[in-house]
Parts: structure tokens; sequence; C-alpha cells
């Protein structure tokens, strides 16, 4: 029956500190917001700056294999080198060390009173940014509350002759501590809940540093796991990223195993007696310098990795493709690349719309995220091109190229706001998914037959400038003037349905949001077709 509570409270503690933890992580990146995100955008080539980009990021989410698996995520869209991703990675290890060194503090006798003024902010706020703060002081004091808990469940262990046969056993063969580290970690996919067993252990008096050291090594390789299968079904850059990610902790590992005597000693003398802050500094010293011994080594981990799984793949460009500095020279050549980059814009921004419609009718989640992503290549997209038209207009331009570039700041203008829109459908999508609305055969033919026609009047807009065609801006004004009329039949329509209670009143309001986001759609495809149409004359 002990050995029964033991295991309750060693599972149940657990799980408090891991739900403490992540409730902690989620209040701080919610608080911390649009500077996270700026945070992210300032990622250079620079590794010290990666690092610690990658570090701050991981101390705000407090997870070094979510931080790892963003950047594999980003390499893999494109948004991020391996030069970055390395860099961002070994910032990462630095940041979960933050969590061992708050859960060395012995916290657990206050922990509920963080809890109770976490409860209160929460439920006495109204708003938004208090109740994040609410979450981040609960959070806190859920995990000291669960660590005490697996202290206290662990205590009974240390009389354990089983137990202390197998600490022996790791004390003398740091091979097996650093196998057990690996697994644990694998398991939990959670280099922190692993550390907190130990932290746990450690109160008991049952485990010295030359016990927990090997541990904490294999933690740290076990926690590349989680970055190892998230790299599973994506590009070869990707997986670049996630091997770097082991290569970087492996070797680490190799460096440090025939110094574990002096890192003891120095942590020892830090913290004597106090094995739960001998951990914590370890693991802070390990990662360290660990990062710091790396850094100049970037460059070679890469042509490591480069050798181990060779070739690259296609990967599309989230910025610029066509446009350079360099053709300003010659400007009527920079007016022709920055006509194919609005291209390449505006068809995206046409993918976008046919993806967030599809994601509305067949309630598809994956393409809901598809459309976010592209969404941000549109926006990069239109800021790149913005300030690259500043530059071409500046040049001796001819007539002709003048008129495009005044008119292609306008119609970049509507693509962007084409993508907006096919956002906005997208999140009409998200909402319909999330509470189950429906409609009637009537009302999906009537919006896929106004989309065709929206669909068809941005097809030929594009079309009529890519290739400067007359009778194709021409028939967009036909087009447009078909959406307008189907626009109010529709809407008209619908109201009829919502008297008729075919409908309710929520999911007709969607109806009508979306049937408009179309016409608004056509309107811009319009204003494209007049650019065109405008240019010839």
């Amino acid at each position: 029956m002990d050995n029964l509570d033991m295991i309750i409270g060693l599972i149940g503690g657990l799980g408090l500190f891991l739900y403490g933890m992540k409730l902690m992580g989620d209040g701080l990146e919610n608080a911390a917001g649009d500077s996270l995100k700026s945070l992210l955008e300032k990622v250079t080539s620079n590794p010290i700056m990666a690092v610690l980009i990658g570090a701050v990021v991981t101390a705000v989410i407090q997870s070094s294999s979510a931080t790892t698996v963003m950047v594999v995520g980003f390499v893999n869209a494109g948004l991020m080198n391996l030069y970055q991703a390395a860099g961002i990675i070994m910032g990462a290890n630095i940041g979960t060390t933050i969590t061992a060194q708050l859960i060395s503090f012995k916290l657990d006798g206050i922990a509920p009173i963080f809890v109770a003024l976490g409860v209160a902010i929460v439920m006495f706020s109204k708003a938004k940014k208090r109740k994040e703060i609410g979450n981040i002081i609960l959070g806190f004091g859920i995990l000291f509350m669960g660590m005490g808990i697996m202290s206290s469940a662990m205590k009974p262990i240390a009389e354990s002759p089983l137990f202390k046969e197998f600490i022996i056993a790791i004390g003398n063969n740091w091979a097996l501590g650093l196998l057990a580290g690996l697994a644990m970690t694998a398991v939990l996919q959670s280099s922190s809940a692993t550390t907190s067993i130990i932290v746990a252990l450690a109160t008991t008096g049952s485990i010295t540093m030359k016990v927990a050291l090997p541990v904490i090594f294999g933690c740290n390789i076990g926690t590349c796991v989680t970055a190892l299968l998230s790299s599973i079904g994506t590009n070869k850059t990707a997986r670049k990223a996630a091997l770097i990610h082991l290569i970087f902790n492996v070797l680490g590992t190799i460096i440090f195993i025939p110094l574990m005597g002096i890192l003891i000693n120095i942590v020892e003398s830090m913290s004597p007696g106090d094995v739960k802050r001998q951990i914590a500094n370890a693991h802070t010293i390990f990662n360290i310098t660990n990062t710091i011994i790396m850094i100049p080594l970037i460059k070679i981990l890469i042509d490591v990795v480069n050798k181990i799984l060779p070739g690259e793949d296609e990967v599309e460009k989230v910025g610029a493709t066509y446009i350079d500095d360099r053709f300003l020279e010659t400007p009527v050549i920079a007016s022709g690349q920055v006509i194919k980059e609005t291209i390449r814009m505006a068809n995206k921004a046409k993918e976008n719309l046919e993806l967030s419609v599809t994601a509305f009718m067949t309630n598809d989640d994956e393409l809901i995220t598809k459309v976010y992503n592209n969404e941000q290549i549109i926006n990069t997209l239109e800021h790149e091109i913005t300030n690259y038209l500043v530059k071409l207009a500046k040049t001796d331009l001819s007539d002709k190229e003048k008129g495009i570039v005044a008119s292609t700041f306008h119609i970049i203008n509507d693509i962007e706001r084409v993508g907006d829109h096919a956002k906005n459908i997208v999140e009409l999508a998200s909402e319909k998914i999330s509470k189950r609305f429906s409609y009637s055969e009537d009302a999906q033919q009537e919006l896929m037959d106004m989309y065709n026609y929206t669909l068809d009047s941005l097809t030929a807009a594009i079309e009529s400038y890519e290739s400067s065609n007359i009778k194709k801006a021409e028939t967009v004004r036909k087009l447009e003037e078909r959406i307008d009329i189907l626009e109010k039949e529709l809407r008209s329509h619908h109201i009829k349905r919502l008297n008729d209670g075919q409908c309710n009143a929520i999911s007709g309001a969607v109806f009508l949001d979306l049937i408009s986001n179309f016409e608004r759609i056509g309107d811009h495809a319009t204003n494209i077709a007049e650019s065109v149409l405008n240019n010839a004359v």
C-alpha cells in the first residue's frame, strides 16, 4: 500500500508540476504578446543575438522542446535559415535552465499563497492582461505544490533497498544514468519534468551530484526527441535543424563527461550541502558553457548535417524572390521584375481565397493553418514591394514605366486587401467549425455560385495585369456587376430563410459576412482591372 501511495503521489505531483508549468508559460506568452512576436522577428545572422532570443523565448514559454519545434517549423516554412536556427536552438537550452533554477528553491511551503492569489486575480479581474498575470501566479503556485507532493511521495523511496542498489549502479556507471535521463525525458517529453523528479529525489537526501549529473546530461539529449519527431514530414532543411539540436546536445555531453568531477566540485563549492541548488547550477553551467563552446562552430555543425543529409529542398521563399536592388541600375528591368513579384503576391492571395472557401465548405482545420501561413507571405511581400517601388520611383524612368510604378502601388494594396478578406473568410470557417454550423443545400449552392464569380473576377484581373490584356480587364467589369446583383439576391434569400426559421441568427450572420467578403474581393479585382485599363489609355 505504501508503494501505491508513493506512485500516486509521484504521478499526481508530476501532473500538477507540468500543469503549473504550462499555465505559467501560457500566461507569460499571452502577457508578452506582440513583444514575443517582435522578438522572433529580430532573428538575424548574428549568432549571439539568436542565442539570446532563443533563451528569452524559452524562458517565456517554459519549454526548450516547444522553442525547437517552433524553429523546425520556421525553417520548414522558409522563414529562417539553418545558421539562425542553430543559434536559437542553443539559446533554448539556456532558457530551459530557468525552470530548473526556479524549482531548486524550497517554495512549496508558501505555494498555496500563490495559488490563492492567482485564483483571486483570475476570478475577479475583467481585464485580459490582469487575468494572464493571475494565470502566471497561479501556475507558479501549482508548480511548487506539485514539487512538494513529489518530494513527500519520494521520502519512502530513500529507504528502499532496490532503489539504493539502483543509485549505487548509476553512481558507478555514468552511462546508465545518462540512459535513464534520456529515456525519462523522451517519455515525458519534457526535460523540466525529469529535472523536477531529480530535484524531488534530492530533497529526500537519497541522491548525490555524482548520480544526478549523468541524468541531467541524458535529459538534454532526451529533449531532442520532440524536435526529431516534429521534423517528420517536413522538408530536408527542417530535418537538418532538428539534427543540429541532437548533435549539439550529444557533443556537449561528450565534452563534459570527462569533466564531471570538476563540474561537481564547482557546484558543490557554490552551494555546499544543497543538492537541489547544485543540480540547478550544474544544469545552467553545462548549457551555458556548451553554447559558448559551440557558437564559433555553428558553420561546422551545418557542414556536418549537410553531409549527413545532403541536398536542398525547394522551399518557397517568404520574402521577395524576383526584386533586387542591383536591378535598379537598369530601371526597365527593375520594373519588369516588380511586375513578376506583384503577380506572385496576387496568386498567393488568390490561393488563399480558394483555400479559405474550401476550409469553410469542408471544415478542414489544416487548410486554415495554410491560409494563415500564406497571409504572412502576402504581408511580407506587400512591405518589400512597396519599399522597392519607392526606390524605383526615384530612378530615371520612362513615362510608361512611371505609369506602371504608380499603378502597382495601388494594385499591391488591393491584393493585400484580398488577402485580408480571405483571412476574414477563414475566421468565419473557424467559427463555423467551433460552433458546428451547417447550411441547407440551397444556401451552400448560392455561396458556391457567388464564390465562382468572385474567383473568376480575381483570376481575370490578375491575368489582365500580367499580360496588360485590355479584353480581360473589361470582362472583370461585367463580372463585378453580376457579383453585386448576386450579393443583393443572396442577402434577400437568406433573410427569408431566417424569417422562415430555416437557420439561426448566428449562422445567418456568418453567411451574410461571407457574401459581403466576396463582394469586397470583387471590388478589389475591379480596381486592379481599372489600373490596367488606365495604363492602356
